[in-house]
């Protein structure tokens, strides 16, 4: 299934960032209608509830990828906008979808893995996983809760739990620069002190793997698109769905493939305070190299997807032969 193949526009709201991009794209290549709500140039605008009730009418499908990147320091300003941006959209969609005189039948939302748990001993399924505690597990509670609350009787929904995306612009790149100049080993992590502030805020990271031992779960790009023609056509799905490659590496695996990639034979080491240093640096959180997430897509292969990107070597190397290389 192409997603042309599904007919009938698709609404997307969140259009403008690196999933979005690529799924506008992609849909409108395959000569289908996308309509798009945002906050830039976009059909219809965040607080414009005609807007957004006008584009909704009538189409087939209403995907919403709304949210400020995580990719940023926890202070809190941005852990309200964090928040916000997710629950806020989220709720607005329920309202536009239950007041439409012809909802989509379909809503697919947002959701992350890094809802579950830090886990190193077992895979975490829709069925069987456990729910994490702290600040970014609080959020996706949130999403969710606001996802599953919309009235929206004549309307299927589907909450995907999406591993890291890898893609061309995606959290990869970084990674890819710093193998290039022998900076690509492991992401180590330690003991390190919380202040009274990141603890009350549930933003900091407690120390648990050791020496890479933390697991990666991911899934390229062209799955998730895939992913989503499934989840359109499957009448039967609903719930939580997890999005994320059937094969999970530790950070020392994926740092391996990473150098291989870019034929760089040797990396160094990164332990936790260079990691801290150079969070606060770049402004952004040692949370998402350090935590261990352990996905696994169940309901997905129980439906009968067919992973296009099985394995990670294989993606990471797709990746930056599409890209001409690392830049």
């Amino acid at each position: 299934m192409n997603g042309a193949a599904a007919g009938g526009p698709v609404v997307v709201a969140g259009a403008s960032g690196f999933m979005g991009s690529f799924l506008v794209e992609r849909w409108r290549a395959a000569g289908r209608e996308v309509r798009t709500i945002g906050r830039g140039a976009a059909d219809a605008r965040w607080g414009d509830p005609d807007g957004i009730r006008r584009v909704l009418d009538g189409s087939a499908l209403l995907v919403n990828l709304a949210g400020k990147s995580v990719n940023c320091r926890y202070g809190p300003e941005n852990r309200a906008e964090i928040l916000r941006s997710r629950v806020e959209t989220t709720a607005e969609l329920g309202r536009a979808v239950a007041s439409s005189a012809a909802p989509p039948p379909v809503w697919v939302n947002s959701s992350t893995a890094t809802i579950y748990r830090h886990a190193e001993d077992r895979p975490q399924t829709e069925s069987s996983g456990e729910l994490g505690t702290g600040f970014s597990v609080s959020v996706a509670r949130a999403w969710e809760e606001a996802f599953f609350a919309a009235e929206a009787l004549h309307t299927r929904r589907v909450a995907i739990r999406t591993a890291i995306v890898l893609g061309d612009g995606s959290a990869l790149v970084p990674l890819l620069r710093l193998a290039r100049f022998g900076l690509g080993g492991p992401q180590w992590d330690t003991p390190w002190f919380a202040t009274r502030s990141r603890r009350a805020s549930g933003t900091q990271h407690e120390f648990r793997a050791r020496w890479g031992a933390q697991r990666f779960s991911w899934i390229h790009l062209d799955d998730v698109a895939g992913a989503l023609d499934l989840l359109e056509a499957r009448g039967d799905l609903d719930g939580v769905v997890n999005l994320s490659a059937p094969e999970v590496v530790t950070n020392v695996e994926l740092m391996r493939e990473i150098r291989r990639a870019v034929r760089m034979p040797f990396g160094l080491p990164a332990p936790r305070p260079v990691l801290e240093a150079g969070a606060w640096l770049i402004r952004t959180e040692t949370e998402l190299l350090l935590k261990s997430r352990w996905v696994a897509p169940d309901r997905l292969l129980a439906a009968g997807y067919t992973f296009r990107h099985p394995q990670l070597g294989d993606a990471i190397r797709r990746i930056v032969t599409e890209r001409g290389g690392v830049r």
